[in-house]
C-alpha cells in the first residue's frame, strides 16, 4: 500500500509511540485521525503542527475507549471528515501494576475494556469505512506471551489482543490484513531507576533499550511492504522473547 493519500486512524496518538507513528505517517503523505482521551491539548497541538505543513491532513478526535458509544462517535467524525479510513492502528493502552491479592474488579475492567474490547469495537466501526480494503495493526506486547506476575490484568489483556488479532485476520481476509506488533523494552515507565534500566538491558539479548522509531519502522513495513502478511505477531523486543 502506498501511503500518500491514504487515511490512518491512530489511537493514543498524542503521546509516546502513538505520537511518533502519527508524525511519521503524516510525513509520508498519509492523512491522520489522531485519537486522544485526556491529552486533548497535546493532540490538538500535533494536529495543528501537521496541518500547518499540509492543511487538512490531520484531525484530532476524542473518545474514552471504555465507552463503545464514544468509539462510534469518534470513528464517524473521522470517517465523515476524510471520507474513508484505510488503516487502523490500535495503539492506545493502559499499563498499571496490580499485585495478586490486591487487584480489584475495576482494575480488571479498565485493562480489558481499553486494551482488548476497544480494539474490537474500533475495528467493527472502522471496517465499513475501508472501501478499498485496508489494514489493522494492533500494538500488543511481548508480555502477552511472557506475563509479568505483578501486571496480570495488563498481560492478560494483551494476550487477548493477540487472540483477537488472529481472529480478525481470519474474519476479514482477503480484503483486510490484520497484524500485531509486540514491543519489548522501548520506552521504560516514567521514573524508572538507573538500576532498573541496567537490569532490563542485561536481560535483553541486543543489550540496549529500543526506540519508538523501531516500532514506527515495523508499522511502515506492514503498511507499505507486508502485502502477503496477515495474522502475524512481530516481536520488536531486542530478543526478549528468546532470552
Amino acid at each position: 500500500m502506498k501511503l500518500s493519500g491514504k487515511v490512518a486512524f491512530v489511537t493514543g496518538a498524542s503521546k509516546r509511540i502513538g505520537r511518533e507513528i502519527g508524525i511519521f505517517l503524516s510525513q509520508r503523505g498519509m492523512k491522520i485521525a489522531l485519537h486522544y482521551h485526556r491529552s486533548k491539548k497535546e493532540a490538538l497541538e500535533l494536529a495543528s503542527q501537521i496541518n500547518r505543513i499540509h492543511p487538512g491532513q490531520a484531525k484530532a478526535v476524542g473518545a474514552n475507549l471504555e465507552d463503545p458509544r464514544q468509539i462510534k462517535k469518534a470513528v464517524a467524525s473521522a470517517g465523515n471528515y476524510f471520507k474513508k479510513i484505510d488503516v487502523l492502528i490500535n495503539n492506545a493502552s493502559i499499563y498499571e501494576k496490580n499485585q495478586f491479592g490486591k487487584t480489584s474488579l475495576k482494575d480488571w475492567d479498565r485493562h480489558l475494556n481499553i486494551n482488548l474490547r476497544a480494539p474490537f469495537f474500533l475495528a467493527q466501526e472502522i471496517v465499513p469505512w475501508m472501501k478499498e480494503g485496508g489494514q489493522i495493526i494492533n500494538i500488543a506486547d511481548w508480555a502477552g506471551l511472557r506475563p509479568y506476575p505483578d501486571f496480570i490484568p495488563y498481560c492478560v489483556s494483551k494476550a487477548g489482543l493477540l487472540c483477537l488479532n488472529t481472529a480478525l485476520a481470519k474474519a476479514l481476509a482477503p480484503k483486510i490484513r490484520v497484524n500485531a506488533i509486540l514491543p519489548g523494552p522501548i520506552l521504560l515507565p516514567e521514573g524508572s531507576s538507573t538500576q532498573f534500566k541496567r537490569a532490563v538491558i542485561r536481560a535483553t539479548p541486543l543489550k540496549r533499550i529500543g526506540s519508538p522509531q523501531d516500532i514506527v519502522q515495523a508499522v511502515a513495513f506492514l503498511i507499505e511492504s507486508g502485502s502477503f502478511v496477515t495474522g502475524a505477531q512481530i516481536p520488536v523486543d531486542g530478543g526478549r522473547l528468546i532470552a
